[in-house]
């Protein structure tokens, strides 16, 4: 577990965006379980890509026109509970963090892994989310 003083302006970076941090796995199920419509979910992370590509590219994706109703976000190493849940939703794509996962009417739609994340660009990554928004929501 990472000590709150670290994680809180990381979790600060998506909160002031209106993005809903999901802290134990009922709020999680309950958000993924009873969603209608579109749904995002980012596994936050303190790792590097984390800060340099998902979180700006989730923040520029959300500019974009069409854009998930639901906004949420899990933290990998600060609630375990709620990170262990999303991904129990997320399979078969095993734990990643970073990772961006949209759903639509519960059932998930496109899924960008750390491996998709590290090593591009804030702007690629937005562009990725956005033809994912165009298509979904």
């Amino acid at each position: 577990m990472y000590p709150p003083h670290l994680t809180a302006p990381m979790s600060k970076e998506l909160n002031d965006i209106g993005i809903q941090s999901l802290t134990s796995a009922s709020d999680v199920t309950k958000v993924l379980e009873e969603a209608t419509g579109t749904v995002l979910v980012v596994v936050n992370s303190v790792c590097g890509c984390a800060a340099a590509n998902a979180r700006p590219g989730v923040r520029y994706a959300l500019q974009n026109e069409k854009k998930p109703e639901k906004l949420t976000t899990v933290f990998a190493g600060v609630d375990p509970e709620a990170t262990a849940m999303a991904r129990e939703f997320m399979l078969p794509y095993p734990p990643s963090s970073p990772s961006i996962a949209l759903f639509k009417d519960g059932k998930l739609v496109h899924f960008l892994e750390r491996h998709h994340i590290e090593g591009r660009s804030a702007e690629i990554i937005a562009e990725n989310l956005k033809m994912a928004f165009d298509r979904y929501c």
